[in-house]
């Protein structure tokens, strides 16, 4: 069975005059954070392992070994996938001992207990809000349980998604529709309710259902601390689908308010109003530059999807430039995370979308 670590990213130092910043990788969801904080041209520096070549004197052979070293780079490249437990940083060497020559490419291979220096000519307002939101430890909070009679599905809230904890298999003929889940299935889920709203410091577990599943499990819980935390929701659907699902709802809106995923998926959904009005949104690379040139974008929001397409196919500039438009315009950014539904929704219009001040003629 696989735990979360769901500590909080540290900083260690800050100088926003140097433009520097230290933290500390506490977490698999920081990498995700710095992925979409650091950026080319930016300058790292930290201690790193690399390959230095030993002259073994006489014979005049050499070997290489992996020595751990302290080194400064120039951003070239940065690499992640959401289900990699590593970030690569990828640039050239501008600061180094004696035996490493300048220049030469060099990649950090940062996971948990990393610690790193970002230095840039400027730090925008979205990526100090990004480092004060990783710090804050506030997401992994709520635990979500989708479940019909034949099925359920456990998944732990994450600052960039969620992560199912586990599913459970019922044993109930399908073919009779009547019958009631047996109280051995009940009783799974909800000893892994209990197991992991106290692991992971649950204030809130959202319990949903079709039709009147959830009543039933209600009537079989005897632990009231567990009843305290519980709200119910109804979905049409187990599984990720359902899961997607119950984070929209009306009934679990106040307890997801302050979680990354829902608040994107609802930004998502709020664009998709404006859209279908044909009111004040624009999608598409094209349509949301125009919007940024007459200042008429209130909020960005991007997926780190096309943050990392637009940095493998050379086009990162015109999406930088289009995030500093804003951020310099007083306005809001959000990067939504490619890995729940509000994010793929955003990803089918291109990647990027705008809520706009005022109405925006093209």
């Amino acid at each position: 069975m696989y735990y979360l670590n769901v500590s909080k990213m540290k900083t260690i130092h800050q100088d926003l005059k140097k433009g520097e910043v230290k933290v500390k990788i506490e977490n698999p969801d920081d990498l995700w954070y710095l992925s979409n904080i650091i950026e080319p041209g930016d300058l790292i520096k930290g201690r790193t392992l690399r390959k230095i070549k030993i002259d073994r004197g006489e014979d005049r052979s050499s070997d290489a070994v992996k020595k751990p070293v302290f080194l400064k780079i120039r951003v070239e490249k940065v690499e992640y996938g959401a289900d990699s437990s590593l970030l690569k940083v990828i640039g050239t060497i501008a600061e180094a001992g004696e035996d490493i020559p300048l220049g030469s490419y060099h990649s950090f291979n940062l996971g948990e207990n990393s610690a790193i220096a970002i230095i840039k000519e400027k730090w925008l307002k979205y990526q100090l809000d990004k480092l004060k939101e990783a710090s804050s430890g506030a997401s992994g909070s709520i635990v979500v349980c989708v479940f019909d009679r034949e099925e359920a599905y456990i998944a732990l809230m994450k600052k960039y998604g969620y992560e199912v904890l586990c599913s459970l298999k019922g044993d109930v003929e399908k073919k009779d529709r009547n019958i009631q889940a047996k109280g051995g299935f009940y009783s799974q889920i909800i000893k892994q309710l209990k197991e992991y709203s106290g692991r992971y410091g649950s204030k809130h577990v959202i319990v949903a259902s079709p039709a009147f599943w959830k009543e039933d499990l209600m009537k079989e819980i005897h632990d009231d601390e567990l009843k305290k935390k519980i709200i119910l929701a109804t979905c049409s659907s187990v599984g990720k689908n359902g899961i997607d699902e119950v984070m929209k709802r009306h009934e679990v809106k106040q307890a997801l308010k302050m979680e990354r995923a829902a608040a994107e998926m609802n930004l998502v959904e709020e664009l998709l109003v404006e859209i279908a009005k044909m009111a004040l949104a624009a999608y598409g690379i094209n349509e949301v530059e125009n919007a940024v040139s007459a200042g008429a974008v209130k909020h960005l929001l991007i997926t780190d999807s096309l943050i990392r397409k637009s940095r493998e196919q050379n086009f990162y500039h015109k999406i930088d430039s289009i995030m500093k438009s804003v951020d310099n315009a007083k306005g809001d950014i959000t990067i939504v995370s490619s890995e729940h539904e509000g994010g793929r929704k955003l990803d089918g219009l291109g990647g990027i979308g705008a809520l706009l001040r005022y109405r925006f003629n093209y």
